[in-house]
């Protein structure tokens, strides 16, 4: 399998092997989070090809993605999975820990994004709270209640997920 950036003409192997991925299996609406993944890199071009499969099979045809623009280096804005190009898309408002996909059907998976240097078992019980049916907690919550919080995040991280949500302070 192989990604390509249109824009750029790129093309790069995709070879880390399946997405450490964990999915709430009711695809309840009831919960904050659809699931967890913890990629490998922040290598758009390694990592997202089989996450988008790995939906695609699961919830319906991923035709865009939208993703926290300061985790991820190049900011490919298409790439192309089993013959379809998908939509890339990078927002500062987009939560670090959260990717979201736009599914053909209508449907919408939010992931919680564990960092790729997290040690496993942090990782994994993060991604199993992700996973929980009834989930409420928020994604950057959620990761530092697995204890796999990035302490490099910004000081301000309580009114970036404030105004993601809608919410403004004065």
């Amino acid at each position: 399998m192989t990604v390509a950036d249109v824009s750029a003409g790129a093309v790069s192997p995709s070879a880390l092997g399946p997405p450490r991925l964990r999915l709430e299996p009711t695809g309840s609406r009831r919960t904050l989070l659809d699931g967890g993944w913890w990629p490998r890199s922040v290598d758009p071009a390694a990592e997202l090809p089989g996450l988008i499969l790995a939906i695609d099979r699961l919830r319906g045809p991923v035709n865009r993605l939208v993703l926290h623009a300061a985790g991820w280096v190049p900011h490919l804005r298409r790439v192309e999975v089993a013959g379809r190009i998908r939509r890339l898309g990078y927002f500062t408002s987009q939560p670090a820990a959260l990717l979201t996909a736009r599914c053909d059907n209508g449907q919408r998976v939010d992931l919680l994004v564990v960092p790729p240097d997290t040690a496993r078992r942090s990782a994994e019980a993060a991604m199993a709270l992700a996973a929980t049916a009834g989930n409420r907690i928020h994604a950057p919550d959620l990761l530092a209640a697995a204890g796999t919080a990035n302490t490099a995040r910004p000081d301000n991280l309580a009114e970036q997920i404030w105004d993601s949500e809608g919410g403004r302070f004065a």
